[in-house]
């Protein structure tokens, strides 16, 4: 029998496939160690998004390709995860104790996004990630009826104290005015209330903080993007043509702006009828595929126009949380998976986080 060699286990490996980053586990850098006892193997891995209920599946797939080979009478494998903070654009510095911001956006209003950002979050914490969630869309914050919150937040007398719902940090203006009050203000007015928001709020360590930014292409989208430290966008659309061209002019201008652009997220891809299953892609299929593949960005996932992801939002428990092992909320955990990975295959911050030190002359 030949021996058995770390290499000749790293070359097992190869043939073992991570189906959210689309990579192999040595490839992908998930290996992280192997141990050789005769005839029996132990391998460490770690992924770098969250995955927390991916670990036992990914484990015993491992174990079983291992032990396939006549040199291998048995086989361990070990899977740990976690997030590392990502580059921000330009010479932004990330925001202390948050490790990734994901903005979620879109090209125009009614194509899901806010249900896409608020079920995303969901998915990621309940993975295991330490999770926040923004509600930048000041014109129209959806977020604390969706997550089922309200009130004006508390502070400790210097910060805001942010909202907890489902397991998030939940920010919103809709917690600071009156659910039916207009939000009558200029671009700057904006830009600054959020970043009020975003920075002075207690958001603690926060693996991600999901940011749903208004829909558009304008100025205060433009603004907003320049100032907030993203490590990656996520463009939500509809498969209709509409739709897209507004979705391809947001990805334009997140990549004019130097923000990594995760992927794309096809919503309403098909309508499920609530009284005999039947589905149909009522605004036309694959467009969402067409438009990631002509901006060779990966689709991040293709969700469904369904009756119950409505009524779980009107009921302020999302999908993610109101059906945690249904079918819908499956197609959000793949979503959250692969963004994560996406994610994870940017350069990382190598950055110090270190106070600003001021030097003045006497």
């Amino acid at each position: 029998m030949a021996e058995l060699t770390e290499d000749g286990v790293r070359a097992l490996l190869t043939e073992v496939e991570d189906g959210y980053s689309g990579r192999d586990l040595v490839s992908s850098g998930a290996l992280r160690g192997v141990g050789i006892d005769g005839d029996r193997v132990a391998v460490d891995l770690r992924l770098e998004y969250p995955a927390a209920g991916l670990r036992d599946e990914l484990a015993a797939r491992v174990k079983a390709r291992l032990e396939t080979s006549p040199e291998i009478s048995s086989a361990i494998a070990r899977v740990d995860w976690r997030v590392l903070s990502r580059k921000v654009q330009n010479d932004l510095k990330p925001h202390p104790g948050i490790r990734n911001i994901i903005a979620v956006a879109s090209g125009k209003g009614g194509v899901g996004k806010s249900t896409t950002a608020v079920n995303l979050a969901l998915a990621l914490a309940a993975d295991g990630a330490r999770v926040g969630l923004l509600d930048a869309d000041i014109y129209g914050p959806s977020i604390p009826r969706m997550m089922g919150v309200s009130g004006q937040p508390k502070t400790d007398g210097k910060r805001i104290i942010p909202h907890q719902a489902h397991g998030l940090k939940v920010m919103s203006m809709g917690f600071l005015v009156e659910e039916e009050s207009p939000m009558i203000w200029r671009g700057p007015m904006v830009t600054s209330a959020l970043q009020q928001m975003l920075g002075e709020s207690e958001w603690g360590e926060l693996d991600v903080l999901v940011i749903d930014l208004p829909p558009g292409t304008g100025d205060i989208q433009l603004t907003l993007v320049q100032k907030i430290p993203v490590a990656g966008a996520v463009i939500v659309t509809t498969p209709q043509d509409i739709a897209l061209l507004d979705a391809r002019r947001a990805l334009a201008m997140f990549r004019k702006l130097d923000v990594a652009v995760l992927g794309v997220v096809e919503n309403m891809s098909t309508h499920v009828c609530s009284q005999c299953g039947h589905e149909e892609a009522i605004f036309g299929a694959g467009g969402g595929e067409r438009m990631a593949s002509d901006f060779e960005l990966p689709l991040l996932g293709q969700l469904p126009l369904d009756l119950r992801i409505r009524e779980a939002l009107d009921d302020g428990r999302p999908t993610v949380v109101a059906e945690p092992v249904g079918p819908i909320t499956a197609s959000y955990v793949d979503l959250a998976r692969r963004t994560g990975a996406q994610l994870a295959a940017q350069p990382q911050n190598l950055k110090p986080d270190l106070p600003e030190i001021m030097v003045h002359n006497a």
